[in-house]
C-alpha cells in the first residue's frame, strides 16, 4: 500500500492540537453539474444507501442522477446566498467562532471545518492539519444525534484517510451530544427567543432527518436519541405532552422510513383545525437545503394549503452565542488530558489582542 506524501517528521517539533468540525456537505454551486457531482459522492456512500453495490450503481447512474440533479439544483438556487451555500457558510463561521471561544478560555487549539461530501473535503483538511504540525485531532460531527448514515460515515472517512498516512496523529471522535445540557440549553433559548418575538404557536413540531425504519430494527440508536432530545427540550420549556410533537422528514424510495412523517402530519394538524404551528429541526446545527427549502418552504405550503393559518420556522442554532458556547463545552470535555492550555505569556498576548480588536469594533460602531 502506497503512503501519501507527507511532511518529514522533525524531532523536537512543537506539538499542536486541532478540532475538525465536520458537516454533511453541499454542492459547490446551485447548478445541475455541481449538484450531480455532489449527489454522486453522497449517494455512493454505502453508509447512506445500504443496497447491493452493483444494483445501486445502475439505479444511481441510470435513473436518480439524471433526474434528481436538475430538480435539486433548482431547490438549491432558492436558498443560495451571496456568500454561497448556507450550510457551508454557517459551518465555517461556527469553526471560526469556536476557535475564538476556546482561545478566550485559554486553549491553544486550531479549529478547522470539513465536509463529508463536497468541499472542503475531509481528507484535504486532515492533510493540511498534518502540514501545520497538528498531531492531536478531535473530530466533532455536526450531528447531535448519532446515526450510522451520518456520524459513522465520518469515522469511515477518517479511518480510510489514515490508512495511507505513515505518521498518524492521536485521534478522538465525538459520537453524539443529543442529551448534552449545553446543547439542550441552546435549543431552549432559541425557541424562547422566537416566541418572545413572534408569539407562541399551538404546537411545537420537532422535525428530524428521516432514515429507513430498517436501520432502527438493525440497532441504530438514532430514533431513540431524537426522542430523548425532544423529551429533554420539552422539560426545559415546561411543555405538556401534547404541546410538542416529533416527526421525521426526507423520505426516499418506497421503503418505510421512521414515522410519523413531517408533511402528512402537518396536513393532518391543519385539517383538524390547528391554526398555528412552530417547527424547528434540532438534528441540524446549521440551516441547509433540508431546513430552508424542504421545511421552511415546502412544509409550510403543505400546512397552509391544508387549512392552517400560520407556519413559523425556528432557524437552526447556526452562530447563536448559546450554541458556540455549547460547542466549546462539548469540545473542552473531549480535549481533557491533552496539553492545550496557553502559557501565561500567550494568554496575556491574547487578551491584549482581543482588547485591541474590541476597541476597534467600538470605534467602527461609533463612526457609523
Amino acid at each position: 500500500m502506497a503512503f501519501n506524501d507527507e511532511p518529514k517528521y522533525t524531532h523536537g517539533s512543537a506539538s499542536k492540537t486541532a478540532i475538525v468540525l465536520v458537516n454533511l456537505g453541499t454542492p459547490d454551486a446551485p447548478d445541475a453539474s455541481a449538484v450531480r457531482r455532489y449527489l454522486k459522492q453522497f449517494l455512493s456512500d454505502p453508509r447512506v444507501v445500504e443496497i447491493p453495490r452493483a444494483i445501486w450503481w445502475l439505479i444511481l447512474n441510470g435513473i436518480i442522477l439524471p433526474i434528481r440533479a436538475k430538480k435539486s439544483a433548482k431547490k438549491y438556487a432558492l436558498i443560495w446566498t451571496k456568500e454561497g451555500s448556507p450550510l457551508k457558510v454557517h459551518t465555517a463561521r461556527q469553526a471560526m467562532l469556536l476557535r475564538g471561544q476556546l482561545g478566550e478560555q485559554g486553549h491553544a487549539v486550531q479549529v478547522a471545518y470539513a465536509m463529508s461530501y463536497g468541499n472542503p473535503g475531509l481528507p484535504d483538511v486532515l492533510n493540511q492539519l498534518q502540514k501545520d504540525g497538528c498531531d492531536r485531532i478531535l473530530v466533532v460531527p455536526a450531528y447531535p444525534q448519532y446515526s450510522a448514515t451520518t456520524t459513522a460515515s465520518i469515522f469511515d472517512a477518517v479511518s480510510t484517510h489514515y490508512r495511507k498516512v505513515r505518521n498518524i496523529p492521536e485521534l478522538r471522535f465525538i459520537k453524539h451530544y443529543h442529551d448534552d445540557a449545553a446543547y439542550i440549553h441552546a435549543l431552549k433559548n432559541s425557541v424562547l427567543a422566537h416566541w418572545q418575538t413572534h408569539g407562541r404557536g399551538e404546537k411545537l413540531v420537532l422535525s428530524f432527518h428521516g432514515v429507513p425504519k430498517r436501520t432502527l430494527m438493525l440497532g441504530d440508536p438514532y430514533h431513540c436519541e431524537c426522542y430523548k432530545t425532544a423529551r429533554l427540550l420539552a422539560e426545559q420549556l415546561g411543555l405538556a405532552k401534547d404541546d410538542l410533537l416529533v416527526t421525521f422528514q426526507s423520505r426516499f424510495g418506497k421503503a418505510e422510513w421512521l414515522q410519523p412523517y413531517t408533511a402528512p402530519t402537518l396536513q393532518k394538524l391543519a385539517k383538524e383545525g390547528l391554526q398555528r404551528v412552530d417547527v424547528m429541526c434540532p438534528g441540524f446545527t446549521s440551516d441547509c437545503l433540508e431546513t430552508l427549502e424542504e421545511i421552511s418552504l415546502e412544509a409550510k405550503q403543505e400546512f397552509l394549503t391544508a387549512g392552517g393559518k400560520e407556519f413559523h420556522y425556528i432557524p437552526c442554532l447556526n452562530e447563536s452565542p448559546d450554541w458556540i458556547a455549547a460547542l466549546a463545552v462539548i469540545a473542552t470535555r473531549h480535549l481533557k488530558g491533552w496539553p492545550t492550555r496557553l502559557s501565561a505569556a500567550e494568554s496575556e498576548a491574547l487578551r491584549a489582542q482581543q482588547a485591541v480588536s474590541s476597541a476597534e469594533a467600538r470605534r467602527l460602531g461609533a463612526a457609523q
